[in-house]
């Protein structure tokens, strides 16, 4: 296997693996429910669990990858991730189910983190420009094809293969790595070591971001007065005090907390964590929506937001390279603006409608996403100084997973007390009404148009709860970021490779299209 390509081969399936599993399992949720009895509440925990841990781990994954070897790392969590998958699989309740997923977030996280630092340390000059292109290509087909490809494996084998089909991808990925791949690590500092690990925050961090999301999505189940909800809610801010103490503290931080004092780069991070809720969560309670209560077979569920995906790839394809010789708040902001009007038109879907209800704005979100998250983070990276490139990639990664982990718990506990308000209205004893927000309603016994009418709010307050944060999030960006973009006057200074980051200028352009395409988080 002396082709050059070889390598660039394993990393993209790597990360074709783990872009699937982020969305994959929203066309199977409903079977899942029949399948295990599960809740509502277990329901948002296979989701969310996975973004929890890949968001909480990611730039501690980053580091250790420096530090012991990007290809081992990568090995190492392509293997995590396949042994998860198949407890995934062979998950007799939902309680493993949910244990395996973040297990899964965990390997998903080492093989993230080291997917873009073994592409620069392999490839150099045009190779290297063509390996980001071909890897954001993979990347964009990959989130685009999740919610199809989970329709049709849940559609004609079964739920359960969704997570198997990893177990071979993974062998191939590992295979192929073990053979071509080198083995790299960051370069050494000035005084001749490499940056540690900071166990400490990393420790925080996931305990703030684990008790933040428990605290809402249980909040949301028992009641805001239960004892656990309040605990959570409790730890999770005295854990982000916590975590600022820490790096405050330290040489070699996990996330240097100068970078937030910067206007442009404190509102990317929010705009990176609020318009990835906005987008995307809220496609979740739509597939619930198309499969229980009209009825769409999962394959038809997952095809029916194949017209996002197609707008976004084309926008980007199309604009991208004009996008990114503009000043950044421009398309950003504008493009999320332009969401924030697309998932309004979404509240079109009414009691009575069909899937078509939803085409209108899935459409117009998929514009919004290909102008906006395309240059994301070359605008994030433009608002770090060039020393920072690699912490500030990683730091708008993760802000994007933990906002689609946090838009998951707070629009599901909205979604469930809406329907629930609505049914109970009507005498739906609360047993029912949550069997209904879980996707079974033919097994819950409530009359079929008064799911339609129950459903049809719960999504239109989703709806405009995402929409209105859109908007915001969109003035903001437009008003607050001023950075100086490439294409006006001279470049700005290339950075060098930074730990846990590619090369910033080669791989934000195809990174950001990557994401914009698949039109998923």
């Amino acid at each position: 296997m002396t082709n050059k390509w070889w390598p660039l081969t394993a990393i993209c399936l790597g990360g074709f693996m783990l872009l699937i599993d982020v969305t994959i399992v929203n066309t199977a949720l409903p079977e899942m429910a029949r399948s295990l009895h599960a809740s509502f509440t277990a329901l948002q925990w296979v989701v969310d669990i996975y973004a929890v841990a890949l968001a909480a781990l990611l730039m501690a994954a980053g580091s250790l990858a420096d530090l012991h070897g990007r290809r081992r790392v990568f090995t190492l969590g392509l293997a995590v991730f396949a042994l998860s998958s198949l407890v995934c699989g062979l998950a007799p309740d939902e309680g493993t189910l949910i244990a395996a997923r973040a297990v899964q977030g965990a390997g998903a996280a080492a093989v993230f983190a080291a997917n873009a630092p073994l592409i620069t340390a392999t490839y150099q000059g045009r190779d290297r420009a063509i390996a980001f292109g071909v890897w954001g290509a993979v990347n964009g087909a990959a989130t685009g094809f999740g919610l199809t490809l989970g329709g049709l494996l849940t559609e004609y084998a079964d739920w359960r293969a969704i997570f198997f089909i990893n177990l071979p991808i993974s062998a191939v990925a590992v295979w192929i790595t073990l053979r071509t791949v080198p083995e790299s690590r960051a370069p050494a500092g000035p005084a001749g070591g490499r940056r540690g690990i900071d166990w400490p925050g990393a420790g925080l961090f996931t305990l703030a971001a684990g008790a933040l999301t428990y605290g809402l999505v249980r909040g949301g189940e028992a009641g805001w007065t239960d004892r656990w909800a309040l605990l959570a809610l409790t730890v999770a801010p005295s854990a982000a005090v916590g975590f600022v103490l820490a790096e405050r503290g330290r040489r070699a931080p996990l996330l240097d907390l100068s970078l937030l004092r910067r206007p442009s780069f404190a509102v990317l991070m929010a705009a990176a964590l609020l318009t990835q809720a906005a987008a995307f969560t809220h496609l979740v309670y739509s597939s619930l929506w198309a499969q229980s209560v009209l009825g769409m077979s999962p394959l038809a569920a997952g095809a029916s937001m194949l017209p996002m995906a197609g707008a976004a790839f084309l926008v980007s394809g199309v604009g991208g390279r004009f996008f990114l010789r503009m000043r950044p708040q421009l398309p950003l902001g504008t493009g999320i603006l332009v969401i924030g009007c697309g998932v309004l038109l979404m509240t079109l879907v009414g009691p009575g409608s069909s899937w078509t209800a939803l085409l209108p704005g899935a459409v117009v979100i998929g514009v919004g996403v290909g102008m906006s998250l395309t240059v994301l983070m070359s605008a994030a990276l433009g608002a770090a100084p060039p020393e920072r490139a690699g912490m500030a990639s990683g730091a708008v990664n993760t802000s994007r997973q933990l906002g689609y982990a946090l838009g998951v718990a707070v629009l599901g506990t909205v979604f469930a007390s809406r329907v629930a308000g609505v049914l109970g209205a009507h005498g739906v004893p609360h047993g029912a009404a949550d069997a209904v927000s879980g996707g079974q309603a033919g097994e819950a016994g409530v009359p079929m148009g008064l799911v339609r009418e129950a459903f049809a709010a719960g999504l239109d307050r989703i709806f405009v709860i995402c929409g209105v944060t859109a908007l915001l999030v969109g003035v903001a960006v437009l008003v607050v970021v001023r950075e100086h973009a490439p294409g006006h006057g001279e470049p700005p200074e290339r950075p060098k490779e930074r730990p846990g980051g590619a090369q910033p200028s080669e791989a934000a352009g195809a990174a950001g299209a990557a994401e914009a395409a698949g039109a998923v988080p």
